[in-house]
């Protein structure tokens, strides 16, 4: 039997609501009602409705009976298992960038692309748009690698990324700059893998614990 597939309106509803909820607009803990989200989209709640039931299968919301829906907030246990998935990732893909040289120079000309677009956002003090930069950058990282089973992986965490970033870089916009430096940090030992890759994890590890641990 085929899976009902969702209308137009809830896949419009569930964009919107994910959307609110990955950039902090709607951060952990608020209680929000489905009206709102009908109203700002001009639908009946009935699609909304459905939104909210996928989101709460995704770990995002918790549907309250009658009331509307909980943002899920990230758990701190949540947080440090994902930090810990991203530093074996991202460091397996620059040892096999070390391994793989001819591979490096395509590697720093996107990484460099991306970090272009991120310092600019960083001037621009708009941290949702630097956040999804931020982990554009981290994904490039582990493309560049090569190894598609990791990068398969990696991407499944795009959406817990992006809005842990959100919520770390928010409250430190002043130091937006700062993070594209330790970038271009990690960027240099990228270029020089072939002799630096083993210095490659204590740096991200201390960026990340700068970014997220602090």
């Amino acid at each position: 039997m085929n899976a009902v597939k969702p209308s137009g309106a809830a896949d419009r509803a569930y964009r919107l609501t994910k959307e609110l909820v990955l950039t902090g607009e709607l951060p952990g803990g608020h209680l929000f009602s489905e009206g709102e989200i009908a109203e700002r989209l001009g639908v009946s709640r009935t699609p909304v409705r459905e939104a909210f039931l996928r989101l709460q299968v995704e770990g995002l919301l918790n549907l309250i009976p009658k009331r509307g829906a909980i943002v899920v907030p990230v758990s701190p246990g949540e947080a440090e298992d994902l930090l810990e998935a991203r530093e074996a990732v991202e460091s397996a893909a620059v040892q096999r960038l070390a391994r793989r040289p001819e591979m490096i120079p395509d590697a720093l000309e996107r990484l460099r692309a991306v970090l272009r677009n991120q310092r600019q956002h960083a001037e621009a003090g708009d941290v949702p748009a630097f956040a999804e930069a931020d982990a554009l950058f981290h994904r490039t990282i582990v493309a560049a690698g090569g190894n598609a089973l990791l990068l398969g992986f990696y991407t499944t965490l795009a959406d817990r990324q992006r809005r842990m970033n959100v919520h770390a870089l928010a409250p430190i916009p002043a130091q937006l700059p700062g993070v594209v430096g330790e970038h271009e940090d990690l960027l240099d030992i990228i270029a020089e893998a072939e002799t630096k890759a083993d210095t490659f994890a204590p740096a991200l590890r201390a960026h990340l614990d700068r970014v997220h641990r602090r």
